[in-house]
């Protein structure tokens, strides 16, 4: 018996829909993408659920005849194509003619449509691609896509949905990029009874962009207008000011289309490589126009990839005009004027506790740094004392032979080392340079790496207790969020209570942080509160392991290489760093302190050998 079979029509047409139809945000994709080919200026979204139980997509396009409502839910037609030539100059977003059947064949389907010239319009319910019924309605031109019950037919599919949240985040995502690459059509977006967008039409680009991302990401846009061999390339990209710690604000629309190119990207981010810091992405929305025959759409089902019939030309033309805009937009950061004073700054970034007791214990501590050419005076320089070499070689041979036969590991524990270590100065403005007698060492401590473990074990000690310290600001910092950020940080609201934030919400798409965990000192609160939000969606599901990853994020606000350090901060940090349970490396692994012994320095002189 043959094991080979031709399926039935009606799983044939769910094979094809599930190919289109991933999940809810597939169809607002299909149904806007078809109201922009239409020409409608007005957009409304309305999801429920998620988009799982309901979707409706209302435009003042064209419209649809009545004639030809019973094919538009046909597989495989369209008005955009005609012969297979058309494949290669594309100009709509849509052309395959699969996502209206696709999509009655998952769902049940409502449409309600009238043409420019027509006396009134058409009201039709369609479920498997058939049309149950159609009537004559009043209604305004353009076309209502209602979709209902998403995947009622197919159950195995409906379980794999996620949450009403995750999806709604989806829906959101798709209508922001649409709605960011669409100038001259204004969108709402409605998510269960609330409006989570709107904007209007739009001549002004960067007016555009604030109305969709807000005031901060659009005051730190550079403009680029270039074009060469056919190739324009418009839009804004970042300065040096602005960037973020993943790429969830670069935007690449091809004529028109949002599309994903990791070659385009990776051109845009070679130019801020020694811009911004290390393992941070620049932002942009980058427009590029060119013959539609250049290109190649017909690559995914998302139609998101594209191919180019010369990818190094439009990578060259692209590279020129992000060169040409980016260097001279570069400007020397603002200086933050919260901070009056250099004690003030020391107390944000190292919050060390001394007490009189413990420097009464090295009181006679003198701490020397390098780096300060003033200590260079004559009085300091050490008096040459003159000797015999050769003798001096053999009792530093002998003594060392001595020191390996009484040699106790005991005595190298950290804390003891750390215990016993007297300060001698600071070099390169990083290292911590001590000295250990018993030993005969000389130990480096890096001084960020060392107060991250402090400042990292003490945070996590709060959280366990249940004791961490808030300090309210005087004034509360506003930020401007997008509405994925918005939705991100709504449903992440818990942990950063847990982590010591205050936060609410301040109108449509601000929050206010009113309170900051003390252990911090004053840290610039928006980049804090943005490596967090921007990681959140990083670390494992676990809780637990989420909050610690989102703790060695924030430590990193430590002190850092570079920054002045006293007497009596340096002696505090090695207190300090004594007492923690791992003081060996900083909370992301790196060690804290390296040793040179003077046997090391000896052979490297060649003293001994």
């Amino acid at each position: 018996m043959s094991k080979i079979r031709i399926l039935d029509n009606i799983t044939i047409q769910k094979i094809a829909a599930g190919e289109v139809i991933e999940r809810p945000s597939s169809i607002v994709k299909e149904l806007v993408e078809n109201s922009l080919d239409a020409g409608a200026d007005s957009i409304t979204i309305e999801i429920k659920d998620g988009g799982k139980s309901y979707i409706r997509v209302t435009d003042n396009g064209d419209g649809i005849d009545g004639d030809d409502l019973s094919l538009a839910f046909m597989r495989h037609s369209t008005s955009k194509l005609s012969k297979a030539e058309d494949l290669y100059k594309i100009k709509s977003l849509g052309f395959r003619g699969e996502a209206l059947a696709s999509i009655s064949h998952v769902s049940r389907v409502e449409v309600m449509t009238k043409t420019k010239d027509a006396l009134g319009g058409v009201n039709a319910l369609i479920e498997e691609g058939k049309i149950l019924s159609q009537e004559s309605i009043g209604c305004p031109k353009g076309t209502t896509m209602i979709v209902r019950d998403l995947f009622y037919n197919i159950p195995v599919r409906k379980d794999f949905l996620k949450s009403d949240l995750t999806e709604s985040n989806q829906v959101s995502d798709i209508v922001y990029k649409v709605a960011l690459g669409s100038l001259k059509t204004s969108f709402k977006f409605i998510k269960d009874n609330k409006i989570i967008l709107n904007t209007s039409k739009n001549n002004n680009m960067k007016s555009h962009i604030y109305s969709i991302l807000g005031k901060d990401f659009s005051k730190n846009l550079t403009e680029i207008n270039f074009e060469e061999n056919g190739v324009h390339v418009y839009g804004y990209i970042s300065n040096n000011k602005l960037y973020r710690s993943n790429r969830s604000h670069q935007y690449i629309y091809i004529n028109g289309r949002y599309v994903v190119d990791k070659s385009l990207s990776s051109v845009i981010e070679n130019h801020y490589k020694s811009t911004i810091p290390l393992n941070r992405f620049p932002c942009f929305i980058i427009f590029l126009d060119l013959d539609p025959s250049n290109i190649d759409v017909n690559i995914h089902p998302t139609k998101q990839e594209i191919k180019f019939a010369n990818e190094t030309q439009v990578m060259e033309v692209m590279n020129k005009g992000i060169k040409e805009v980016l260097y001279p937009s570069l400007s020397i950061p603002s200086m933050d004027f919260k901070i009056n004073s250099i004690k003030d700054k020391q107390q944000e970034f190292t919050p060390l506790l001394v007490t009189d007791n413990d420097m009464d214990i090295h009181k006679d501590i003198i701490v020397r740094d390098f780096t300060d050419t003033i200590l260079y005076k004559e009085k300091d320089e050490p008096k040459i004392i003159e000797t015999d070499l050769f003798e001096e070689s053999k009792m530093i041979k002998e003594e060392f032979i001595c020191e390996e036969d009484i040699y106790d590991e005991k005595t190298k524990n950290i804390r003891n080392v750390l215990s016993r270590i007297r300060p001698m100065g600071i070099i390169f403005n990083t290292y911590i340079l001590g000295e250990d007698e018993l030993n005969q060492s000389l130990y480096f401590i890096d001084q960020h790496a060392a107060h991250e473990r402090i400042m990292y074990e003490k945070y996590l000690k709060e959280f366990r207790t249940e004791s961490i310290v808030t300090q309210n600001l005087l004034a509360p910092e506003i930020i401007e969020l997008t509405n994925m950020e918005k939705i991100k940080l709504m449903e992440n609201i818990n942990i950063f209570k847990d982590l010591g934030f205050d936060v609410e919400e301040f109108g449509n798409n601000s929050i206010a942080i009113r309170a900051i965990p003390l252990v911090f000192g004053i840290p610039r609160i928006k980049d804090l509160f943005y490596e967090i939000l921007d990681n959140i969606d990083s670390v494992k599901s676990n809780y637990d392991a989420k909050l610690e990853k989102i703790m060695k994020i924030a430590c990193t606000k430590a002190v850092k290489g570079g920054d002045h350090m006293g007497k009596i901060e340096i002696y505090a940090l090695i207190q300090q760093l004594k007492l923690c349970d791992s003081p060996h490396s900083c909370p992301h692994g790196r060690p804290t302190v390296l040793e040179m012994t003077k046997r090391d320095i000896e052979k490297s002189f060649l003293r001994i050998v």
